[in-house]
Parts: structure tokens; sequence; C-alpha cells
């Protein structure tokens, strides 16, 4: 079986799940050069957890973890079926974690799949972020999960390199150092140089560019799953809105 790729994915603005835009259409445009996975695993900058946990249920629920949005927002369902298989399977492999039952797909996760794999037919299991973990102890855990990609699993890694809402300018805009922080790893993903990046909190700006860690870390779990041969491709090259990098990352 073909290794599939792995993806991280600048997830931004809820808005992008109902919104055409050059974000959202080139998700779309993703979601239709990629192999067809039998299962996805999301790694969600929106589910902190004590521990790890891995949903379980057998339909997760759309969960609106956001305010001040439009209706039709608060409308939109992706009904994606679980994997209790899946679930069980990740388990084996990281037996540490717990098995839940309660929370569903968060919009880091559901708003970027609806525009991958609009028509909710592929199984979804999250993994949560343990927020008691360092960040190579973050790429530890995600290097475990290798063996998902020669099984036709797609790993999703929903995060934004750059992420300040405090800073945020409601226009197209990027702020130098919120720039140069995105350019700066964007080299030391095509270096190869993951110990920089796992050492997130030492680069220049990155105190401005991620006060706080949860939507960087989902960066390290594609990371831990690259190999030597995987190709590297960026989409969604761009800083918005002052401090929020958009930046996608594709391997193999």
């Amino acid at each position: 079986m073909t290794r599939m790729p792995v993806l991280f994915v600048g997830h931004g603005n809820p808005m992008n799940a109902i919104k055409d835009n050059e974000f959202s259409l080139t998700w779309k445009q993703i979601g239709q050069s990629l192999p067809r996975p039998k299962a996805i695993v999301c790694v969600s900058a929106h589910w902190e957890t004590s521990g790890t946990a891995i949903t379980a249920m057998d339909s997760p629920r759309t969960i609106y973890d956001f305010y001040g949005f439009p209706d039709t927002l608060y409308q939109a369902v992706y009904a994606a079926p679980g994997s209790k298989i899946l679930s069980e399977m990740m388990q084996k492999q990281l037996p540490f974690a717990r098995l839940d039952y309660d929370w569903g797909l968060d919009h880091g996760a559901w708003s970027v799949l609806s525009r991958l794999f609009p028509d909710a037919s592929i199984p979804v299991v999250e993994l949560s972020l343990d927020r008691n973990l360092t960040g190579e102890q973050h790429y530890e855990l995600a290097a475990k999960l290798a063996p998902l990609r020669e099984q036709g699993i797609l790993v999703l890694c929903s995060g934004n390199l750059v992420h300040n809402l405090s800073l945020i300018a409601w226009q197209d805009t990027a702020f130098e150092w919120a720039a140069q922080f995105d350019q700066t790893v964007k080299k030391f993903i095509l270096e190869h140089d993951h110990a920089a990046l796992i050492h997130f909190e030492l680069l220049q700006n990155a105190h401005a560019a991620i006060p706080t860690p949860e939507h960087f870390l989902p960066l390290l779990y594609l990371l831990a799953l690259q190999r030597d041969d995987d190709t590297v491709q960026y989409f969604c090259e761009k800083v918005t809105m002052g401090s929020l990098s958009m930046r996608g990352v594709r391997l193999g």
C-alpha cells in the first residue's frame, strides 16, 4: 500500500468552513489531489487535555468552540463517522492514552475536513494534545503513529505557525516579526532541522508568534512522521491579519 501523505493546515478563521476564499478553495483542491484515505487521524490545536485522549465514539458531534459568528456557521454539521477499530489500534500504539466518548470534532478539525472531504464519509478520530508534555515529548509520542501512514490513514495536523489573537489586525496584512517567524519555520522544515522546531520557544520572535504553544504543537506531529524520501510542499503561504499564519505543509 502507498504511504499516505501527512498534512499540516493553518486553519485560522472558522468561517473558512462555509466561505469560499483563497484558503478554503486551496484546501478543496488539496483534498481532490490526495489519495482517498481509509480513515483520518486529526491532531487539533483545539483539544487540549491532561493526559492523552483518543475519540472513540461511533458518531462524533460537530463542536462549535467559538462565538460571535453568523448563525449559518452554527448550522453547519460535519457528520463523519468515528472508528472504534482505529481508536483501539491507536491505543495499542499509545497504551498510556485513554479512549474518550464525549469530545467529537472541534473546529480545528471539521472546518478543514469539510473542505478536504466534503462528503464526510471517511471515519475521523481525534487525538488530543496533552498540555503537560514538552515539545520533545509531543514529538516522541507522534513518532509512535508512523505505522498509520502505511495503512492508508491520513494524519491531519491542524494549527497555525503564527497565532497571536491578542495582536490581530483586522486587515490583510502581516507584521514584520510574524512574517519573519513564518519564514524561519519554513526554512527549518526544508532543512529537516527538527531539533530547532521541537525547541520552538527558543526561536527569534517565538514569544510574540506563539504566546501559547497549542497552535504550534500540531506541526511537531507532522515532523515526527516525516521520512527522508518525503517531498515537502507548502500551500496557503501567507500571514494575514497581522499575526496569523495560514501556511500549510504537505509531506509525501
